[in-house]
């Protein structure tokens, strides 16, 4: 993958920008690995307050579970990073928000946290509207700390894009 640059993520956000207000869409960002990093990218825009809802960091499970209602039976049975958690932080997040789309992400970024199972740079990432996940894919990023929170902020938005074009999302 190319190198990831601020002026890249900040491109991507402003499209994010154009497509939910275009749809007439709020977003709400669910991130545990990404420490808030894509509500911060949404956030820089001036005007995100007419698509971005609000956003939460669920680091901890019990944070997933208390703010996002992901239940400690998923957390318990497939671990923090899973599609189960990620679509149910994805969901809990449109339930405890006004917005009308979601994304949420959780992995593991390193450099310590990894297993044989679930290496390093293994990042779940959901997207959501109201009350059905649209898509969930696990990635596999390759690099530093900071490499792979910064493809996770990328793949999300990008996600956010594809989701809000192809989905049929629209309110009015």
């Amino acid at each position: 993958m190319h190198t990831i640059t601020d002026a890249s993520l900040n491109k991507l956000a402003e499209q994010v920008a154009e497509i939910l207000g275009k749809n007439n869409h709020k977003l709400v960002t669910a991130e545990s690995c990404t420490g808030g990093w894509v509500a911060k990218c949404c956030t820089d825009l001036s005007g995100s307050s007419a698509w971005y809802d609000r956003g939460y960091v669920t680091y901890s499970n019990e944070a997933k579970h208390d703010s996002l209602n992901v239940s400690h039976q998923t957390l318990d049975q497939h671990g923090a990073v899973s599609q189960a958690v990620a679509e149910q932080m994805a969901l809990g997040a449109i339930t405890h928000s006004q917005a009308t789309i979601s994304v949420a992400i959780t992995g593991i970024a390193g450099p310590n946290g990894g297993s044989e199972a679930k290496p390093v740079g293994t990042v779940w990432i959901a997207w959501a509207h109201k009350k059905h996940v649209l898509m969930c894919h696990c990635f596999s990023f390759n690099g530093d700390r900071e490499s792979i929170r910064r493809q996770a902020v990328y793949q999300a938005l990008v996600g956010i894009i594809e989701n809000a074009r192809d989905s049929p999302l629209s309110m009015g």
